[in-house]
């Protein structure tokens, strides 16, 4: 990107009746555009390389009228278009207002909503991965809904699991309401596992790193049959960092951990898996890898993901279930991840309280119930728990979990920074190419660990300047 810094550009001013200055003692967001061009030229590089090369986005005011309930969410299958279409419709009984829902890709959400954020044609309420909160949060992108809680008497925010609502908070402000929190777990083949004459794992009691190696390299003896697949990626990774003991970052986030002996054990036993013991599907092309595929043609025997795939794994055919995930030097530690609906600090005035009636409905018991039914995750309420129903059988140790009573089974809270996409990027372009066994799980390691800190110590300056 150019360092000459571009006149302040037209798509940057607010919409008339949309970016009202005037949120009064509410008003806790640092412009009134919402996405400051100093915010946008610290994090949303990508979007302003798009806008200056394409120069489209003038036009872009064009939408649904006002009293519109618009709002956005990843999708990336029939079955998942199908729960928000169900959503709409909810939305359209209890609001008596016309529901517009722009649905994207997972992959292309990130960039598609910065693009949106920045022209002023963002939904009033979007959605947001946790690990992209802190990135918006210290942004200014999304303002803090505690005002409104405040001013809601209605609104129960107990009914939530404590860890969403550590994920939609930053600063100690909340920015974000859940609709679905989960830990990792491991999904299993028990079609497969029979036919091998192995008794499926304990729903209870993790298997050790040690047990689970040895299956999954019993399983792939025989031709085009595999013990383990996941995607060789730091979100996969991470599950088995924290079961060792590491992280991605050291506790003052100030600087990388990969380089550490626990991080390095754990990043070292998954690409084994692959590269040595030959107990995973073969990498050929690193663009097309997909783990969920690859399970559900049959032929592995375990896959780690999160009950988030739930909707798409009961399409499999053959019998499946899930179970925790294994436990390494520090226990069963997957990371606990979780996804939230907000509002974008350009929102205002009467928009406001349509965008927070909308945000109340979209994470109402019933809209969660709506989508604990689909199979599409674990709701964030405790309340609508009981409409996410088998199968797989074991379907209930995700809540078990949770709530901490699977002695032997826990998660770790998904430790991610205000950058986390770079971060993200950095590891994706240099950790794969240890599982195509190109280079040292160490060299790999070693040749980003300067780059690793760098992003750290920018991670630092953006809670700085959020705090300031």
């Amino acid at each position: 990107m150019s360092s000459t810094q571009p006149a302040r550009p037209a798509w940057l001013s607010p919409r008339p009746g949309r970016h009202s200055p005037g949120l009064g003692r509410h008003s806790p967001g640092p412009s009134p555009a919402g996405l400051s061009r100093r915010a946008l030229l610290r994090g949303g590089a990508a979007a302003l390389g798009a806008v200056a090369a394409g120069g489209a986005l003038g036009g872009c005011s064009a939408g649904p009228p006002p009293g519109t309930a618009t709002w956005s969410m990843w999708s990336s299958s029939p079955q998942e278009q199908a729960v928000w279409d169900d959503f709409g419709r909810y939305v359209e009984r209890r609001m008596k207002v016309r529901s517009v829902s722009t649905l994207t890709p997972s992959e292309g959400y990130p960039t598609k909503l910065d693009l949106q954020l920045v022209s002023g044609t963002a939904s009033i309420v979007t959605a947001l991965n946790g690990w992209l909160i802190p990135t918006y949060a210290s942004r200014g992108a999304h303002r803090p809904l505690d005002d409104l809680i405040a001013d809601d008497p209605d609104f129960d925010l107990s009914d939530f699991y404590p860890a969403i609502r550590s994920i939609s908070s930053f600063g100690h402000k909340t920015y974000a309401i859940g609709f679905d929190v989960a830990p990792t777990v491991l999904y299993y083949n028990r079609t497969l596992l029979e036919k091998n004459g192995i008794d499926p794992p304990s729903p209870t009691e993790p298997m050790s790193w040690e047990h689970f190696s040895e299956l999954a390299v019993e399983l792939s003896r025989k031709p085009d049959q595999y013990g383990f697949t996941c995607a060789p990626a730091i979100d996969d990774l991470v599950s088995w960092i924290y079961s060792a003991g590491g992280n991605v970052m050291n506790e003052a986030q100030d600087a990388g951990a990969l380089h550490e002996p626990e991080a390095l054990e754990a990043i070292g036993f998954v690409v084994d898996l692959f590269v040595k013991k030959k107990a995973a599907p073969p990498i050929s092309n690193l663009v097309t890898e997909d783990a969920l595929a690859n399970f559900l043609q049959g032929n592995v025997a375990f896959m780690q993901n999160g009950p988030w795939q739930v909707v798409n794994v009961r399409k499999a055919p053959f019998e499946w279930d899930i179970v925790p995930f294994p436990a390494g030097p520090a226990g069963s530690r997957p990371r606990v991840s979780g996804s939230s609906f907000a509002i974008p600090s350009g929102v205002g005035g009467d928009e406001l309280k349509l965008a927070w009636r909308l945000l109340k409905t979209l994470t109402s018991t019933g809209a969660l119930n709506i989508y604990a039914r689909a199979g599409r995750n674990n709701p964030a309420r405790r309340s609508a728990g009981s409409a996410f129903t088998p199968p797989p059988r074991n379907l209930g140790i995700v809540q078990d979990i949770l709530a901490g009573r699977l002695p032997h089974a826990g998660g770790h809270p998904f430790d991610v920074t205000t950058n986390w996409n770079r971060v993200r990027q950095l590891l994706g372009q240099d950790l794969p190419r240890a599982f195509l066994g190109q280079v040292s799980v160490a060299d790999a390691v070693g040749g980003l660990t300067t780059r690793l800190d760098v992003l750290m110590r920018q991670h630092q300056d953006a809670l700085r300047q959020a705090g300031g």
